[in-house]
Parts: structure tokens; sequence; C-alpha cells
């Protein structure tokens, strides 16, 4: 079994079948980010009855929780000795108690009746718990993507393919919100569809386990105390810049997903037509993916981050200035474009974060993919969830009422977090990026010298 999980620095690479059942971990764990992102804050004003200053704060102070728990699972995770790999074991750890939180916060157990404060501390500490969980799972899922693809296109390419299969997740949420809604969409149908779907979120994780693989590295130093670690990546400037983009552009993601759900229904008036749209953006980020592909081949990853970001931004500005009674088609074809930007804009931050790994050993000689994906998973977490909750007090104080037509001043500002701000939050990722450092030049110069390294200790 050892010589199975344990591989050596260049014998193995996975298959495209192996590529994409590894992808089906991030399905899974995206159906629930995106689901939280894109449907929760709507069911917790529109179906639960929260009030949407408490709803954005619970989410906020339950993806806070993260800050704490994200590195820790990392800093965990580097340093395990099991029989079955210091990070794989996670997955059949969590995989359990994430459905199971994953089920329970789509329930109602309390409603306006029973008071603001019970609703509130009830979703925050089940948020909470599912957060604990799919850190458990996500955080050594993402630490063994660079350890398993070291060459810089065969960890795009294993990129690309657990992007997609994160994409098919954002599928799957904006399904689960369909199905709830053709249920009747109160809260035993969110109740009903969000077991279904808790359930599904367990299946993906026996495979990846079974598929995945770690490098075992008998020289490599035991890492840093916990806290020195975090001192010393603050410091790592290729790693603050990325940081700066991606939260910029996770900022935008989140609100532009969230954002959404109250643009088709208040200020388009269309709430149908919130599922189409969804799955135009989705289905066309998809089908984009190996035209992304073929063009990294070629070009950096932070030039096709901004080739995306730059094009999605100036299409979210055209949604921001479209009359209420636009044109249902040439809607549909200005989401389809933001697909193709889209996918560019969320798939190559995780890409890029491999590269810095690769960097911070080459400088410190230490092998830390758990502590950076820790930090980094937390960084989604948290960028969205504020993004989101000062969405939610922006609502509450332009005076917006659930379920009832909206004054002219919330319509502004309903439009402006689907639209203009998360576009404006992308102009500033673009800036990080301009100042990227780590070229596919500088990787390959390091990642021969790490290779070198290896060769004289052997």
């Amino acid at each position: 079994m050892t010589s199975e999980v344990f591989q050596s620095q260049s014998e193995r690479q996975l298959g495209t079948f192996s590529k994409l059942v590894y992808g089906m971990g991030d399905h899974s764990v995206n159906l629930s980010l995106s689901a939280l992102s894109i449907v929760f804050l709507f069911f917790l004003t529109e179906v639960a009855g929260l009030r949407p200053a408490l709803a954005g704060f619970a989410i906020l102070l339950a993806r806070s929780f993260d800050a704490i728990s994200d590195p820790l699972i990392g800093r965990f995770s580097d340093t395990r000795t099991w029989r079955a790999g210091r990070r794989r074991p996670f997955f059949l750890l969590g995989m359990l108690p994430f459905g199971l939180c994953f089920a329970l916060v789509w329930r109602t157990p309390f409603d306006t009746a029973d008071g603001q404060a019970a609703m509130f501390a009830y979703y925050t500490v089940v948020y909470m718990a599912l957060s604990l969980s799919t850190t458990i799972l996500s955080v050594p899922y993402l630490a063994l993507l660079p350890e398993m693809a070291r060459d810089y296109h065969e960890r795009t390419s294993l990129n690309a393919f657990r992007a997609g299969c994160a994409v098919t997740g954002t599928l799957f949420a904006v399904g689960m919100r369909w199905l709830a809604d053709e249920w009747g969409g109160g809260p035993e149908a969110y109740a009903v569809a969000g077991s279904i779907f808790g359930f599904w979120l367990l299946l993906p994780w026996l495979p990846v386990f079974r598929v995945s693989f770690e490098r075992r590295d008998e020289t490599a130093p035991a890492p840093a105390p916990l806290a020195q670690s975090v001192a010393e990546i603050a410091t790592h400037g290729t790693f603050l810049r990325l940081s700066g983009l991606f939260i910029t552009a996770r900022i935008a993601v989140d609100l532009a997903a969230a954002g959404l759900s109250y643009y088709t229904a208040y200020w388009l008036g269309r709430p149908e037509d919130l599922v189409w749209c969804l799955a135009i953006l989705l289905v066309f980020s998809i089908c984009s993916l190996p035209v992304w592909l073929r063009i990294g081949r070629h070009v950096d990853k932070h030039l096709m981050f901004i080739a995306g970001a730059g094009l999605w931004s100036v299409l979210l500005c055209g949604l921001f200035v479209i009359p209420q009674d636009f044109s249902r088609p040439v809607l549909f074809g200005l989401i389809a474009l933001s697909g193709v930007g889209f996918c560019a804009a969320d798939l190559m931050p995780w890409s890029m974060i491999g590269e810095v790994i690769d960097e911070d050993e080459f400088m410190t000689g230490q092998r830390r993919e758990g502590i950076y994906n820790g930090l980094f998973t937390f960084l989604r977490k948290i960028a969205g969830a504020s993004g989101v909750a000062a969405m939610g007090i922006g609502f509450e104080a332009a005076g917006y009422i659930a379920d009832q037509p909206q004054t002219a001043g919330a319509l502004l500002v309903i439009r402006i977090a689907a639209a203009l701000a998360p576009a404006c939050l992308l102009v500033i990722a673009i800036g990080f990026a301009l100042r990227y450092p780590m070229t596919r030049r500088e990787h390959s110069r390091i990642r021969a010298e790490l290779d070198a390294r290896a060769q004289k200790v052997s």
C-alpha cells in the first residue's frame, strides 16, 4: 500500500480519467461554496426571514472562523505521517460531516416568531461547522495538486480538469435552487433539496482518495512552527501579490453571483432568467477551458488572467447600464461572453499558487503546500463572505424589503452589487497581475534548481 501512496519525484503522473476523478473533489467543494455564495443569502432573507444585515453578518462571522482552521489544517497536513499519506486520510475524515452540515444549513428550525436572534445563532453555528468540514477536505486536497503535478504545463492541465469539475459544481448549485423553486420554494423544499445534495457531496471522496498520490521526500526538513511559517509567508512578495489579485477577484465573483438573484428578480423583473443566466455563464466557461489551455501553451498565466478579467469587467459594466426592459437574447449573449472571461479569471490564480510554493521551497528549503493552500483557501472564503456581508448591509441601508417592489435607491444598490462593484474589483485585480513576477521562464529556472538539489541528495 505504501508504494501506491508515495511516489518518487518523477515516476508518476495522472492520466486523463484520473485527472477527471481528482477534479470531482473540487466539484463537491465548489457545489457547496457556490450554493452558499449564490443561493444562501437569498435563502436567508427570502425563505428563512432573516434580516439582510444579520444574514450578511452570520456569513461573515462563520467564514472568519476559518482564519484559524484553514492554516491549522494546512500545517497539520504538512506534518502528518499516516500510513495512507499526509493529506489523503483527511478525505475520509471530513466527508461525512461535510454532507451532514450542508444538509443542516438549509433547514429552518426557527422562524420569525422565534425571533431574529435564534435564527442568527442557528445559521452561524451550522455554517461554522460546515466551514470546518470544508476545510478538512479542501485544504489537503488542494495541497496535493502541486505535489502531484510538478511541471508548469502539467499543473495547468490538472488545474483545468479541477476547474472544469468545479464549474459543474456551480451548475449543480444552480440546479439545487431550481429544484427547490420547482418544489414550491418554501422551507420544506429547500430542506429536501439540501439533503439530496448533501448526500451527493459525499460521493466523490472515496474515488478521489483512490486515484490521488503523494511524493515522499525523505530529505525535506520539517516545516517551521506555524507562527514562524505564517510570518515567513507574510514576507513572500510573490505570494502577497498573488493574494491581492486573488482576493479582489474572489470578492468580484461572489458579489456578482449573489447579486444576480436580486438583479434578475428586482431590476429586470424576470426572476426566471436567473437559472438561464447562470447556466449560460457556466456552460460557456466550461466550453472555453480548452481554448484557454491552448493559449496557456504560449502565454504566461498572469497575462491570461488579465485578458479574462478585462473581458469580464467590460461586460459587467454593460450589465450595470442596461435598462429594465432589456432584450433577453442580448442579455444572454452578454452573459455567454462573461463566461469566457470568468473562466480565466477563476482558473488562473489556483494554477499560479503551485509556482509560488516552488519558489518558497527554492528560498527556504521547506515544502509547505498545506499552509500555503490553507491560507489561500481562507482568503477565498473570507473575501467572498466580506463581499456578501457588505451587500447585505448595503441592501438594508438602502431600504430593501424582501418580496416587495424596491425603491430607486435599493435598485441602484442591487445593480452596483451585481455588476459595477465586481467590475471595479476586477480592475484592481488586473493592477496586481500587471506587476506579477513569476513568469514561465522564471519558474523553469526554479524547478531545474530544485530537481538538481534532489538529485544531489539522492
